[in-house]
């Protein structure tokens, strides 16, 4: 049995049994014990913090007969090393003293302050200033699936549920939680394989009656029917698990979580996990975030402002209403280049959502304060910028964001400027704001003044020139005079100390004095604490309506954001119809656009009931992908409420966004590219609707070239004459441009490509009509492939070619011919071969049988088709 399995042994000293006692309550979580002015770790913690923080294993004397692994860190560079350790995956628990070493009898005591894990954090070090840091619960039942998420950092509380596996997948790659808690031993774990940050619970802290209490007690109230939640059992009993997680691990009550946010699915613009992929959001494909489109879009002055971007980004919504009070917001911050001026007022803002959640877990630094002071002060001249607006939104966010004169005077007056880090080090109380701080910081700062004082007031009140006050660490404060002139002392001198040749006296003012002098830098600390700590109340007071305007002040960030987007790029304002249609003049790809040095070439894009599926050829290297791309690109800025990358744009609501494009396997899933390939398409085929925007590229290309083709022919058809979602569909099956011949709304465009001498030039240019050939060794010469390859693959196309046109001279082969010398394939073209028992039909006039012919014949029939 090892120590840490046996913590309450008599055998070991007694702050090790301290030590192991509080380690096994959290036996999976690195224990930062505090000692002194150091966190150590022991035994197995200690190997592994060792190893993720590069750091030197020890060991300290031993502990039931045997050395006990030891590693530490200094407590006041902490944060860094946390970060690490989190980054990793990993929690830890932090175990502060909270007994006087002085005073104590055996060990200090301690116990667990804070418990700092992946999807808890609120520290601004530990953070990503970028994105969201979630924690998020789920809990299913039958298919259907229920998701709680928090953010700490920002109090941010929202529920939802989804009624698939596929809706439960999309939603996790939309979130990208930090840490995910689930029921242990349930099919949801079969789900999540892979993922970071999991956190298996027990089943009964998703318990919805407890979980329901939990929610009552957070928010305050009866029930839960205020907030509308009342149809999503699911969710619920994740939020309950999810808040007692975040209570546990932080020891607090989380005051900063004020109300629930339900989101309806039904509300946005759906896009699964391989769409958010494809389009490159905000991680392009390698998982980086250079040459995304948040990476374009991004320039907004405060950090919030950039998190809320990115959330719109992967929550485009469908409510027409608030996307063209959007738009008019950015409409009017773009007159007089209004957006400049609202831009620069917001700089100093900073991460304000984030400052106010430490400021309710009591756990903002002075320079959290100070950027605050900032921000409130900041206010009344935003008001002033924002106050002519003639649209809904603007007023609606300047009223909402206020300004708050009797805070910011607070914080003016309180808070220094360029403050310590933190608070333990004294010196963030500016001056003058309180007078007993003010005396005991003079007292300590300028007590050598006062003495020198008090000695001259002494020497001329008593006549003795060579009276002098010292101070001595054993005995303190004194008046010291010789034996001689001890003799008519006044009264109020009370003899300390006698020594050979003098005497050493206490007044009752040195008294006082000393008293002060002897605790004034300590009570000066105390003193400074306790200010601040009635600072963070008085501010926690008006928590609520600071956060509202935080979340306003992020939006306003958004919008002066995209305004200066649209005028820096010339992007236009689209037209927002409620019919079904997809009208792009002259568009453009925002990311490809802007990272070319040569101009970009504009496509104009045209579907309407009449015309929903466009049928794209070309070479390769053509621009197909681009043009796909940016027509969903386009689409989904629309509705996040931005103007779009297009000399013009009329768009109306899509319910959804899908993208089958690119090549990639899963091996640690079991699935080939293939694989993956059909997985898509079939969701795409299941959930595509008259009103889904769907892109589809190469379908049917990872397996050999009849399957490939039938595949993509099917799923086309199955598009165009089931589905009518807008589609477009590139491909390299030429066969598939005689499609419109056979469907009504689908029709042919190409890329174009200009060979000259053996070279090809791309024209990206979107023309009507299929291409007439694909230019693929070309491409490939491009690419760098040897010129002998390429010379024997043009000889082995010349004899493809001449073998096709002699296969076309001959007579057409009969199923039976087909099927001897392709067992496994058969033209997807050939006409269908009557069977004999079709043969036997087309002979017979049914006007002419009897009774008893026509029961002859059915036997006869079915003997043929037998």
């Amino acid at each position: 049995m090892t120590a840490q399995a046996n913590p309450t042994a008599a055998h070991h000293t007694p702050m090790m049994q301290q030590y192991l006692r509080i380690k096994a309550e959290h036996p999976n979580q690195l224990l930062f014990y505090r000692m002194g002015d150091f966190y150590e770790l022991f035994y197995d913690d200690a190997k592994r913090a060792a190893k993720l923080l590069d750091i030197s294993l020890t060991a300290r004397g031993k502990s039931a007969g045997e050395p006990i692994p030891m590693a530490g860190i200094p407590y006041h560079s902490a944060e860094t090393y946390i970060a690490k350790i989190v980054r990793a995956g990993e929690s830890v628990v932090i175990c502060e003293q909270v007994g006087d070493p002085a005073t104590s009898k055996g060990p200090v005591e301690r116990q667990v302050a804070r418990i700092v894990t992946p999807g808890t954090l609120s520290d601004e070090a530990l953070l990503d200033e970028s994105r969201d840091n979630l924690l998020t619960a789920i809990d299913g039942d039958q298919g259907r699936f229920g998701i709680a998420l928090v953010d700490i950092s920002s109090g941010r509380f929202s529920l939802l549920e989804v009624e698939s596996e596929e809706g439960l997948l999309a939603e996790l790659e939309r979130l990208r939680p930090a840490e995910l808690l689930y029921p242990e031993h349930s099919a949801i774990s079969s789900l999540l394989q892979g993922r970071r940050g999991l956190r298996p619970q027990a089943p009964w802290h998703f318990e919805r009656d407890t979980a329901r209490r939990l929610l009552c007690q957070q928010f305050n109230t009866q029930d839960l029917s205020g907030f509308g939640c009342d149809h999503l059992p699911l969710a619920i009993g994740a939020a309950g698990c999810l808040l007692q997680y975040a209570k546990d691990t932080q020891r607090s009550a989380l005051p900063h979580i004020r109300r629930i946010q339900i989101e309806q699915r039904s509300e946005a613009v759906l896009l699964d996990a391989s769409t958010r992929r494809n389009l490159e959001l905000d991680l392009n494909l390698s998982g980086g975030t250079d040459n995304t489109l948040a990476a374009v879009l991004d320039k907004t002055r405060t950090p919030m402002g950039g998190r809320m971007l990115r959330r719109w980004l992967h929550r485009p919504l469908r409510d027409r209403h608030t996307l063209l009070a959007r738009q008019g917001a950015i409409g009017w911050l773009q007159q007089e280049f209004r957006f400049e001026t609202i831009a620069e007022t917001l700089r100093p803002v900073g991460d304000m959502e984030r400052i106010l959640s430490r400021v309710a877990l009591r756990s903002a630094r002075p320079r959290d304060l100070e950027r605050l002071k900032l921000a409130l002060a900041n206010l009344p001249t935003l008001q002033e910028h924002m106050a002519d607006s003639d649209t809904s939104r603007i007023d609606e966010l300047r009223l909402q964001i206020g300004t708050f004169p009797t805070l910011a005077e607070l914080l003016e007056r309180a808070i220094i400027e360029s403050p310590p880090m933190l608070i333990r080090d004294g010196g963030v109380i500016a001056e003058g704001y309180d007078a007993e701080l003010d005396e005991l910081r003079g007292m300590s700062e300028n007590a050598g003044d006062y003495l020198l004082e008090l000695e001259a007031r002494e020497r001329q009140r008593t006549g003795i020139s060579t009276l002098k006050v010292g101070y001595n660490r054993v005995h303190g404060y004194y008046i010291e005079v010789s034996k001689a002139q001890a003799v008519d002392m006044p009264v109020e001198y009370q003899r300390r100390q006698t020594l050979k040749n003098a005497e050493r006296y206490i007044t009752p003012e040195l008294k006082t004095f000393e008293d002060k002098a002897l605790s004034a830098k300590g009570r000066s600390l105390a003193r400074e604490k306790q200010l601040y700590e009635a600072l963070l109340e008085t501010l926690a007071e008006a928590l609520a309506e600071l956060q509202d305007c935080a979340n306003a002040l992020a939006e306003l960030d958004v919008l002066q954001n995209l305004a200066e987007r649209a005028e820096t790029l010339d992007y236009a304002p689209p037209n927002l119809v409620e019919h079904a249609c997809i009208e792009i003049e002259g568009g453009r790809h925002p990311v490809v656009e802007a990272v070319l040095d040569t101009p970009f070439v504009c496509n104009d894009l045209h579907l309407d009931p009449e015309r929903r599926m466009l049928i794209i050829t070309g070479p390769n290297m053509g621009g197909k992908s681009t043009y796909m791309r940016q027509a969903a690109l386009i689409t989904l800025l629309a509705h996040i409420g931005s103007y779009v990358p297009a000399a013009s744009a009329t768009i109306g609501i899509v319910d959804r966004i899908f993208t089958r494009m690119g090549s990639s396997d899963d091996l640690a899933g079991g699935r080939s590219t293939f694989m993956v390939e059909m997985t898509e398409t079939a969701n795409i085929l299941h959930n595509a609707s008259d009103r889904s925007l769907v892109l589809m590229d190469e379908v049917g290309r990872g397996t050999s070239t009849f399957d490939g083709l039938s595949l993509a022919w099917s799923c086309a058809e199955f598009l165009a004459r089931e589905v009518r979602a807008f589609t477009l569909f590139a491909t390299h099956y030429f066969e598939l441009t005689t499609l419109p011949e056979q469907c009504e709304g689908v029709q042919n465009v190409h890329l174009t490509a200009v060979e000259h001498n053996d070279h090809i030039v791309f024209m990206h240019e979107v023309q009507q009509g299929p291409a007439s050939q694909s230019y693929g060794l070309q491409v490939a010469q491009l690419a760098g492939v040897p010129p002998h390859v390429i010379a024997q693959a043009r000889e082995k196309l010349i004899q493809l070619e001449q073998d096709t046109r002699a296969a076309d001279l001959r007579p057409a082969p009969t199923r039976q011919a087909i099927a001897k010398d392709n067992p496994i394939q058969s033209d997807l073209f050939i006409a269908p071969i009557p069977s004999e028992a079709e043969q036997r039909l087309a002979q017979i006039d049914p006007d002419e049988l009897t009774p008893r012919a026509a029961l002859e014949l059915l036997y006869e029939l079915k003997k043929l088709a037998r």
